[in-house]
């Protein structure tokens, strides 16, 4: 495979359909921003999360509430071993915000841990990088999937996009005469890199290896915000359009103009927030031959948040205190995007109110009865983060429209990766693969 290996990062801005956010309790602020980077570092090493997310921005709040940071930090140490000693730190600037690098030492490994803080002192964001003169700590990679055949296709780095957005990508074509169809694949939310790793898993990675393998061209990308996170955390006017639509449009025009592409059968396929967008990215591109709407949305981001939150604190039978709050804390900040008037400025759950007002009335299925393109809609039916009543209202709107096709799985998740019993997210921890049927599903419609 030709593309650079995936970072052990761990960017905590906006996460896939994020968790609550714990209620704000008063502490003393550290001083500068290596003091507060440093006092983050040691709570997470004494175990000591809900003191540790005190300091966090709004976004920070919302993406890692105390149970998702301590799910971090313990992936961490079984990625790289017991927490061992810290060996240095030291402090740059990028933008508007100062970053501090504490070079650290695990059982495993030595790596930096890179600890951004805003012009407030507050925790904007984690990642794990390589330390100085190190390699990067490999993930849990799953391997290939069964069904992809890689003497078939052949990978090249591409760049979406141009200026100041540029992305890298990965371009899976075939192996062939051609001109081949492709397709785009567009991200969940959160900040994705190209292969959509979640956990163990790497969906999009999956998809375009088994597309390529029939015959199908794929192109992924970096997520517009995991390559300028801190930029686009700094824009208080920021929407999808930019986030996600932009770089979709992007893609699509490179492959239009790709040698061994045909450019009357592009298409766009979108998982999860990419999927509640299809609608918007097929009315701005009247050209693209059809659409894929993999577990795609079809309420507002903030009622699926609540849902989800409700879901994961449901799944040992006991609701604690401490989860009825957070519960509680996050429906006052739902009911807050849902009062946000015209012209709002400030920041709710994690986005600027400007997010919130731009899809402010958008319904995707209604939306998707003006498209004129063919369109494939599909749904895991164990999938708790878009649940089965998200594709349901899909079919409603879509009734008795000839160019439209729905399939749903029984056995997926939202990852339309197999699995048993109640989903919950210790899920996505176990290696797995999308499942063969979707890959095939997809690489027959789009040959019809």
């Amino acid at each position: 495979m030709e593309r650079p290996a995936v970072l052990c990062s761990l960017l905590l801005l906006l996460s896939t359909l994020a968790v609550a956010q714990p209620r704000a309790i008063e502490i003393p602020q550290p001083h500068g921003p290596a003091a507060a980077a440093v006092a983050f570092l040691d709570l997470l090493v004494k175990g000591d999360f809900p003191t540790a997310a005190q300091n966090f921005t709004e976004q920070m709040k919302t993406a890692a509430p105390p149970p998702r940071l301590a799910e971090i930090w313990s992936t961490l140490q079984a990625q790289l071993g017991p927490y061992k000693r810290r060996i240095a730190t030291r402090t740059v600037k990028e933008g508007l915000y100062d970053v501090v690098l504490a070079t650290t030492e695990f059982a495993r490994s030595t790596v930096d841990l890179k600890v951004v803080v805003d012009a407030k002192g507050r925790i904007a964001g984690f990642f794990v990088v390589p330390a100085e003169g190190e390699k990067a700590p490999e993930a849990a990679d799953p391997g290939p999937p069964p069904y992809a055949k890689q003497d078939t296709f052949r990978e090249r780095e591409v760049t979406v996009g141009a200026g100041e957005w540029a992305l890298p990508g990965t371009l899976a074509m075939p192996v062939g005469q051609g001109p081949f169809p492709a397709v785009v694949l567009v991200h969940g939310s959160g900040p994705n890199d190209r292969d959509e790793t979640v956990g163990a898993a790497k969906p999009f990675r999956d998809l375009a290896w088994g597309l390529a393998s029939r015959g199908v061209a794929v192109l992924r990308y970096e997520k517009r915000t995991r390559t300028y996170g801190a930029k686009l955390a700094a824009s208080s006017n920021l929407t999808v359009q930019q986030e996600t639509i932009d770089d979709a449009l992007a893609a699509a025009a490179l492959l239009r103009g790709t040698t061994g592409i045909d450019p009357g059968r592009v298409y766009v396929l979108g998982h999860s927030l990419g999927a509640m967008l299809v609608p918007r990215i097929g009315r701005q591109d009247a050209k693209l031959a059809g659409l894929i709407v993999m577990a795609g949305a079809a309420k507002p981001i903030e009622d699926l948040m609540l849902e989800q939150v409700a879901y994961i604190a449901g799944l040992d039978g006991v609701n604690s205190g401490e989860e009825k709050r957070q519960i509680a804390d996050l429906r006052e900040q739902v009911a807050k995007v849902k009062a946000l008037q015209p012209g709002a400025t400030g920041s709710v759950l994690g986005a600027p109110a400007s997010y919130w007002l731009d899809l402010r009335g958008y319904d995707p299925p209604e939306a998707a009865k003006a498209l004129t393109q063919p369109l494939l809609i599909l749904q895991g039916e164990r999938d708790y983060q878009v649940p089965m009543d998200n594709f349901a209202a899909w079919k409603k709107a879509l009734a008795g429209r000839s160019n439209v096709t729905f399939k749903s799985y029984p056995a997926l998740n939202h990852l339309f990766i197999a699995g048993e019993g109640k989903p919950g997210p210790a899920e996505y921890q176990r290696p797995g693969h999308v499942a063969e049927a979707v890959v095939a599903d997809v690489a027959a419609w789009i040959r019809r």
